[in-house]
């Protein structure tokens, strides 16, 4: 069984769907309720679990009962725990709309802790960027071990901890905030010359484009609930190049991966498993 560590953020989601995403001030109805686990190391964690990887998650969280209540969920959904404890954990609160876009206000923790536990052996590593110092730790043993490591790119990716990544894949904002620059194309030509890794971006129903110019496009469906779906993305990527997958395999098991996860409302529960790819 391919080992993947993953190392980031966990956080607790508060998720209320709605007709529409709000656009003005005032009270606003929700259709339904759910109070699921989510943060892009988690979900990308459980993810991998389904699809059959053995998965380790360094990631930290609160002593408060949010946190207790999260760290089970996880070991729950198969995933093997190497939790740092300490202060308030993470939450978000997420409104999801019937085409499945979503809008996300995160509280990022307070006075989680900083140091990672220690790691152990893996063939793929998946990290963000939430816990800097577990994420350049994992990177770095990445690294020293000739492990394939992928950075998750969002928003505020810092330049020197992308160094250090085999494959660096962002979304389409992170990579226009990495590059400072809108068009997708020049950003991605600008991300690949500043990092010395594989350089890419996901899109959506686009799918994902390397900055060699290969292009694995999404398959095409009908989305009911996006959440959590990019971050399946990484988990399955990183998974697959655990398994000795090429970038173009990895990335359409990834996109397929991802694609499915879409029509499906729902959190953790709602992702496929392998036997959903075969």
């Amino acid at each position: 069984m391919t080992r993947l560590l993953v190392a980031g953020i966990a956080v607790m989601d508060y998720v209320q769907r709605v007709d529409a995403l709000p656009r003005t001030e005032g009270k606003h109805r929700s259709r339904s309720f759910e109070r699921i686990g989510g943060g892009c190391a988690a979900n990308a964690a459980v993810g991998a679990a389904r699809l059959g990887g053995a998965v380790t998650l360094v990631t930290r969280m609160g002593t408060d009962a949010t946190g207790d209540e999260l760290a089970a969920m996880l070991e729950a959904a198969g995933v093997t725990p190497a939790f740092a404890r300490g202060g308030r954990t993470p939450l978000s609160s997420v409104m999801v709309d019937p085409e499945g876009e979503r809008m996300i206000v995160n509280f990022p923790g307070e006075d989680l802790p900083t140091a990672p536990p220690a790691l152990p052996d893996f063939d793929a590593a998946l990290v963000d960027c939430r816990w800097p110092e577990a994420a350049e730790a994992v990177l770095r043993s990445a690294r020293e071990a000739g492990r394939p490591a992928v950075l998750d790119g969002e928003k505020y990716t810092p330049e020197p901890l992308a160094a250090l990544a085999t494959h660096t894949v962002f979304s389409a904002p992170g990579l226009r905030d990495f590059a400072g620059c809108e068009d997708l194309g020049e950003a991605l030509a600008q991300a690949a010359r500043r990092l010395p890794g594989h350089v890419a971006y996901t899109d959506g129903p686009i799918g994902v484009v390397w900055a060699d110019g290969l292009h694995v496009p999404a398959p095409a469906i009908d989305a009911v609930d996006t959440l959590g779906a990019g971050d399946l993305w990484h988990g399955a990527f990183a998974l697959a190049l655990g398994r000795g997958q090429d970038r173009a395999a990895a990335s359409d098991y990834a996109n397929r991966a991802a694609a499915l996860k879409c029509t499906r409302p729902g959190g953790w529960d709602a992702y496929p498993t392998e036997k959903d790819l075969r």
